[in-house]
């Protein structure tokens, strides 16, 4: 029987080795575009695991996890050079149902039954048999799906709705630890994030859980406690939060521009502002 320390080790040593060659294989794997990479996975990891509970030899374990690692990676090459090689081992998607027609002889080719089918529909948010155009069972036994046209939903463009491009929104603070970087990339500055923190009543960003920022400028707070009840923003606190703003948008400015004298008039509204912030705090704070 191993002692406890050597199966602690050995499940040091093939974590590491697994996730080394699980990075080596990329996100295919991950995916499991294939039946062979779903095979190919469960294996190598029953091999890592056996290594672990020492059923098996460190060389012997390590040489099969590196020729199975190795035959996975070269294989996955040949397929994405070779549509005939793609094809000989994974096959072709299967059409189940074409024009609205169910396909029974495909069925029984992919082996499921009507009420198999109909579960991987009701997955695609598809309960209505009649509501399918088309459907296809991918290499991976995933279906995917198209609606009939008068059963799809409408769009903007459908309708001649412009709709402004919209860049991917972005987490300006996590787990109350503002993201500096992302802060920059975007053009803001930490005294405009308190400033906006402000403007929702949150005085300290380490109590905010997740703060994320649209393409519209809007930012979304999440807080810790989400029980707790922030009190309105009253007109005085909000016009000294937007003064504030102001102030940080200036500087901004004048950081961005490459103009000296749209510098200078930048700098110096921005110094005005803080000076009327200096005298009209205490007012405004009453």
């Amino acid at each position: 029987m191993p002692s406890v320390g050597e199966i602690l080790l050995k499940s040091v040593v093939s974590f590491a080795v697994l996730f080394i060659f699980a990075r080596w294989m990329g996100k295919r794997q991950i995916a499991q575009l294939t039946f062979f990479d779903y095979v190919a996975g469960i294996t190598i990891g029953n091999m890592a695991a056996s290594w672990a509970l020492a059923e098996v030899i460190s060389r012997t374990a390590l040489t099969g996890l590196v020729v199975w690692t190795v035959l996975s990676s070269v294989l996955a090459m040949i397929e994405r050079n070779s549509y005939r090689v793609r094809v000989l081992l994974d096959g072709k998607p299967t059409v189940l149902v074409e024009q609205g027609k169910l396909l029974e002889e495909n069925l029984k080719k992919v082996q499921i039954s009507l009420n198999e089918f109909m579960v991987l529909l009701r997955q695609k948010d598809v309960f209505d048999l009649s509501e399918v155009d088309y459907a296809v069972m991918e290499n991976n036994g995933k279906v995917s799906v198209r609606k009939k046209p008068e059963r799809q939903p409408v769009t903007k463009k459908d309708l001649h709705v412009p709709v402004a491009p919209e860049a991917v929104p972005q987490f300006l603070v996590i787990g109350g630890q503002i993201i500096d970087k992302t802060l920059q990339q975007l053009g803001y500055s930490r005294k405009w994030l308190q400033t906006e923190l402000e403007k929702q009543g949150v005085a300290d960003p380490s109590d905010v859980f997740a703060a994320q920022l649209d393409s519209k400028g809007v930012l979304y707070l999440d807080m810790y406690k989400d029980l707790t009840v922030h009190p309105q923003v009253q007109a005085k606190p909000l016009l000294l939060a937007s003064l504030k703003k102001a102030e940080a948008d200036l500087e901004m400015y004048s950081l961005q521009t490459e103009d000296r004298e749209a510098r200078g008039l930048y700098e110096s509204l921005a110094r005005e502002t803080q000076d009327i912030i200096r005298r009209m705090t205490p007012f405004l704070q009453s």
